[in-house]
């Protein structure tokens, strides 16, 4: 962003920007305390747009305010995060199921087009980088099926889905990762759409696993540890 932009920018939307950013990428870890005065200092204004920052991340979740102390990042619970991967898979496994319905070319041009995506491969990318992949290669599953509706509301769980998965995204995590997503461009380019559907649940089943939760009956109806 360029000094000109930067300061067209409210200091509100910047302070929220930052502040949020950091939520998303794990910069700001569940359980931190936040400081408004060290907020302003790293961006160089006074604290009364990070407190108002801090209010809009407080009404959305993120954050806890205790008054003369700071702000507290919220911790996600094992209960959330399992949710809104399940939401993930229901919504996933929509647009497969729709593919389907539509035929084999339908699913065959999403199976290729998804098989030349970065989040295939991943070597050239930053954690940060794999992490923003990895979300569009989901996204572009989803609206793929042309439903609108359901693009918009896997577009809502956006930022839920960012901050639970950036504990999660490791380097020893990212070979499973891209070659899940290979696997599962592969079957969808052969119009396979059970056996693609049994794969995505696995790699979302695997991301649960990979923060330390079990994947409860619906994510892991077989019950296997």
């Amino acid at each position: 962003m360029s000094s000109a932009t930067a300061s067209e920018t409210p200091a509100a939307d910047r302070a929220y920007q930052h502040v949020k950013a950091g939520l998303l990428d794990g910069s700001f870890p569940d359980g931190e305390l936040l400081s408004e005065g060290e907020v302003a200092n790293a961006l160089q204004m006074s604290r009364t747009p990070v407190r108002e920052a801090f209010l809009r991340l407080q009404s959305e979740g993120f954050l806890k305010l205790y008054p003369k102390r700071g702000a507290l990042v919220v911790p996600v619970t094992a209960a959330e995060a399992r949710a809104v991967i399940e939401a993930r898979l229901a919504l996933e496994s929509f647009a497969i199921d729709k593919l389907a319905i539509e035929g084999l070319e339908a699913m065959t041009a999403i199976g290729r087009e998804l098989a030349g995506h970065p989040a295939c491969d991943g070597t050239d990318l930053s954690d940060a980088e794999m992490h923003v992949a990895d979300r569009a290669f989901h996204a572009t599953l989803v609206g793929a099926a042309g439903n609108p509706v359901v693009t918009d509301l896997y577009n809502t769980l956006r930022d839920k889905q960012m901050r639970i998965t950036s504990t999660a995204r490791t380097h020893s995590t990212r070979e499973r990762i891209t070659h899940q997503h290979a696997q599962l461009a592969h079957t969808l380019a052969a119009g396979e759409a059970e056996l693609a559907k049994k794969q995505l649940r696995e790699h979302l089943l695997g991301t649960v696993r990979a923060l330390g939760i079990a994947g409860g009956s619906y994510l892991d109806p077989t019950g296997d540890a």
